[in-house]
C-alpha cells in the first residue's frame, strides 16, 4: 500500500507490551542512497532515546505502528547505519528536482512509500510560480530519478516524457465499427 510521507506525522506507536500508546512519530529519517525510511524521529517519548529503527516496526496499520516494547526505542549514537545517515544532514522535502539537462522542474513537496519496507516510491514536486498554471504538481515514479545529491535530486529529461505522451496521445485507431454504418455502405445498398 502506498502512503504520503506527510501522513505519517503524528502516527501513533503502540506497544504490545504496555498495550497502549508510547510515543507518535514526529518525522522520517531518509536514507538518501537508497532512498528509504530507515527511522523515524518520535515524539512524546519522555527521555532521550527518541528514534525508532524501521526494522524494529513489527506492523503498520490504521491504528497506527506496532513495536515490541519501548525498548525498542534508540538513540542517534546507538545505530551507526542511522548515525551516519543523521550526519549527512539529509531531507527530502524542499529538495530541488532538476531534469538531467538542468531544466528547474519545482521543490519536492512530499513523498509516497510502500508500507512494507518505508522505500521512497514517488516524489510529488510543487511547481514554480509561472509553471504551476499548467501543471500545479508532478508526480515523478522513483524510476525516474538517476541521481540524488546533497541539494538536489536529478530525474531524466522531461522531453523525453512529454514525447512519449504526444505519441500516445496522437494514436488514432485503425479499426471499424461494424455496428455504424457509412456513407459509402449506404449507397451501395441503394
Amino acid at each position: 500500500m502506498l502512503i504520503y510521507a506527510s501522513r505519517l506525522i503524528g502516527t501513533p506507536v503502540l506497544s504490545m507490551q504496555a498495550s497502549s500508546r508510547v510515543a507518535s512519530i514526529a518525522a522520517p529519517i531518509v536514507d538518501p542512497d537508497s532512498l528509504k525510511i530507515i527511522a523515524f524521529y518520535l515524539s512524546e517519548v519522555g527521555r532521550e532515546t527518541n528514534i525508532l529503527d524501521a526494522k524494529s516496526i513489527r506492523e503498520y496499520s490504521n491504528f497506527g505502528m506496532v513495536v515490541d516494547s519501548e525498548d525498542e526505542f534508540v538513540s542517534k549514537d546507538d545505530v551507526i547505519k542511522i548515525e551516519k545517515v543523521l550526519a549527512l544532514n539529509f531531507d527530502l522535502i524542499n529538495k530541488k528536482v532538476e531534469t538531467k539537462k538542468g531544466t528547474k522542474l519545482g521543490r519536492i513537496s512530499d513523498f509516497t512509500i510502500t508500507s512494507d519496507n518505508f522505500s521512497v516510491q514517488q516524489i510529488i514536486v510543487k511547481r514554480p510560480l509561472i509553471k504551476s498554471f499548467l501543471d500545479p504538481e508532478l508526480t515523478i515514479p522513483r524510476s525516474e530519478i538517476v541521481e540524488v545529491t546533497d541539494d538536489k535530486i536529478v530525474v531524466k529529461d522531461e522531453e523525453k516524457t512529454i514525447r512519449a505522451r504526444a505519441e500516445k496521445e496522437d494514436f488514432i485507431p485503425n479499426f471499424v465499427n461494424p455496428f455504424r454504418t457509412t456513407a459509402h455502405a449506404k449507397e451501395k445498398d441503394s
